[in-house]
């Protein structure tokens, strides 16, 4: 029998008895660097997955806690997607990938592994990176450690970490600065 050790799992195991909002808690603690929050905006935040599909997985989160997008006001929504967009831009500088995924799931039925707090998936994807392993095992192999994409990453979120003047911080939005 053949063994595929993923210890990073049992953090998931054993963490995954959160009372309340993962999403929410994490905007509002000053642990960015902990929690792999790369970047926060005037209405939303941008995180690494920690359980991703492939290095760089992203996840855009807003601050407002709903589980469906059409409760978000127009600068909540212009937000999530101005954020989107940041986020594909340094996952093009940081790995130049060959494409990728950007998508949300709504509710149970599509796969919500957190319905109550609607985020958005970006995932980089390579030519070719979908080997047997998924395939056959049900397996994903991430090729590099979350910190270590972390350090790739967060000098370009950095770079466009400025406040616009129009920026006023909301309660539990917390700092747009790297905490």
């Amino acid at each position: 029998m053949k063994r595929l050790w993923s210890p990073w799992r049992m953090k998931y195991v054993l963490n995954n008895k959160t009372k309340g909002c993962i999403f929410c808690k994490m905007s509002e603690e000053k642990r960015d660097k902990k929690n792999y929050i790369l970047y926060r905006g005037e209405h939303g935040y941008i995180i690494m997955n920690l359980y991703p599909y492939n290095n760089g997985h992203l996840m855009i989160v807003p601050y407002k806690h709903t589980h469906t997008i059409e409760k978000l006001n127009k600068a909540e929504a212009s937000d999530f997607i101005e954020l989107t967009g940041k986020s594909v831009a340094a996952l093009k500088e940081a790995f130049s990938p060959d494409g990728f995924n950007i998508g949300m799931n709504l509710m149970e039925a599509a796969g919500a592994g957190i319905e109550a707090h609607i985020h958005m998936h970006i995932v980089p994807r390579w030519n070719g990176d979908t080997s047997f392993m998924p395939v056959l095992f049900e397996t994903r192999v991430i090729p590099e450690s979350l910190d270590d994409t972390y350090s790739k990453l967060l000098p370009f979120f950095l770079k466009i970490s400025s406040t616009p003047a129009s920026y006023k911080k909301k309660k539990g939005a917390g700092s747009r600065k790297h905490l």
